[in-house]
């Protein structure tokens, strides 16, 4: 509350500024409804920081924010003449989040996703993520529209690596996903999509090792990368064919399933499942796997947040009063079923998927994190992002381990990590202020009390009234 009344007082003594940048747009109307803090040169004093690259915190920190930028850091820094000055003596700074494997997408039916972006992208912010990539796309030219508008100032919401819609074969009968035809069809949409402006793309269950060799071959060419939530292929054959991205951690790998028949989903993954459940980390055939993504230098995505949702025990989802009324209660009503559900083969696969991302890490593996907010439902943007974290310390790894998972690693990955991704001198102000220390409790994540981007600072409570109740229209 101290922080918040003096950026407010500030703000209202120093007036409202719209040059902090030439390389950032002006803010639409809209837009500042929600900035707080924008002004040319920032200095936040006695802040604890938290820089991302996994080095234990620092007290007692000046942070110097000037046109955008971290302009200097340390404990005797002198503040500029005329700097807003922020206090936030007990509260800690840290990289805004980076995710890789967000949707704009909700499911509001069987088979059927609303798009959502409009909502969904103000969530994200609000939750602390400023910078993100759609891990999928249902609503063809709607993630890079929004992209785009937010890049212009015109949206509030994370930068996005904006990918393509799905690359994958028949089997699959979702009306929104269109089916490869071969290879050659493969090579063509993602050449398509990116002279439309897509940034990445995503294979998706039933590809073929043929049409994601094409995908990824065309893709290298153009310098953007594929990622992938396979069953037809499976980890070493996408190792093979040049994918750079693993989707779900390992709860999709089926390079143990019995009789897999090549270029074949056994049931859209269950048996995947089943053989996962029952494997060994520390095994030679599991790290021979890992062995062979480290030497590919192949990033895997931790989304521990969708499969929480289908473990029975498990805590339900914060953020749910986003939703619209009908979505929350239907959810809501898929929870307590899935509660009863003791003999599920989640109750064996969500620890040992856990162990799995936790001994691919240690054997020198790179590990990067998203959410997912799809399945049946229950994963709203930004809660569920912090919610991410939380579940990777769950799985064992140290909370500044974790907070690198979602900070330096995705940006690294997404290639921004020379400009966001950790605070460092000289790299963009993408920041969150914490009331707390989640260096130290994990869960002080989700005390974020302001966002900034680029150097302006966000309110993540007007954002998230701004779509209350309400998400699953827009």
């Amino acid at each position: 509350m101290r922080v918040a009344l003096c950026v407010v007082i500030a703000t209202s003594l120093l007036g409202v500024r719209t040059d902090i940048t030439a390389q950032r747009a002006p803010i639409a109307p809209f837009v500042r409804s929600f900035v707080r803090v924008d002004t040319n040169v920032l200095a936040l004093t006695n802040v604890r920081v938290i820089d991302g690259t996994g080095a234990a915190p620092r007290e007692g920190q000046t942070v110097i924010v000037r046109d955008g930028k971290i302009a200097a850091m340390g404990n005797q820094i002198a503040i500029p003449a005329g700097a807003q000055v922020m206090d936030l003596n007990g509260k800690s700074v840290m990289p805004g989040m980076v995710m890789v494997h967000e949707h704009l997408f909700y499911p509001t039916g069987p088979g059927v996703y609303a798009n959502l972006a409009e909502s969904f992208s103000r969530l994200y912010l609000a939750g602390g993520v400023t910078s993100m990539r759609t891990g999928g796309n249902m609503n063809g030219f709607g993630d890079i529209a929004i992209a785009a508008a937010i890049a212009r100032g015109e949206k509030a919401g994370p930068w996005i690596d904006a990918t393509a819609p799905y690359l994958d074969g028949p089997g699959l009968n979702f009306g929104q996903v269109r089916v490869l035809k071969d290879s050659a069809d493969a090579r063509h949409q993602v050449e398509y999509w990116a002279n439309e402006g897509a940034t990445s793309f995503k294979a998706y269950m039933n590809i073929t090792r043929d049409e994601l060799r094409a995908a990824t071959t065309a893709a290298h060419r153009l310098g953007l990368k594929v990622t992938g939530h396979l069953c037809s292929v499976t980890y070493r054959e996408a190792i093979a064919a040049g994918i750079d991205n693993l989707e779900h951690g390992f709860f999709a790998m089926n390079d143990f399933v019995p009789n897999k028949k090549l270029d074949k989903c056994s049931a859209r993954g269950g048996a995947a499942q089943t053989t996962v459940a029952a494997l060994d980390p520390n095994s030679s055939e599991v790290q021979a796997i890992f062995q062979a993504l480290i030497a590919k230098k192949i990033t895997v995505t931790s989304t521990l947040t969708i499969f929480e949702t289908f473990t029975p025990g498990r805590p339900m989802g914060a953020g749910l009063d986003m939703l619209l009324p009908q979505l929350r209660e239907e959810y809501e009503q898929r929870y307590a079923a899935t509660s009863k559900q003791m003999q599920s083969i989640y109750t064996k696969l969500f620890p040992v998927g856990m162990a799995m991302e936790r001994a691919f890490v240690r054997a020198g593996g790179t590990l990067v994190v998203g959410t997912d907010p799809t399945g049946g439902g229950g994963l709203v943007p930004g809660y569920s992002n912090q919610r991410a974290l939380e579940l990777l310390v769950d799985a064992g790894f140290t909370p500044l381990e974790a907070i690198r998972i979602g900070t330096l690693n995705g940006a690294t990955y997404l290639g921004r990590h020379a400009t966001v991704g950790s605070l460092t001198v000289g790299k963009q102000a993408d920041f969150l202020v914490i009331d707390g220390n989640p260096a130290a409790q994990i869960g002080d994540i989700r005390k974020i009390r302001m966002v900034f981007k680029q150097g302006v600072g966000y309110d993540p409570m007007a954002i998230r009234e701004s779509v209350k109740g309400k998400a699953g229209l827009y």
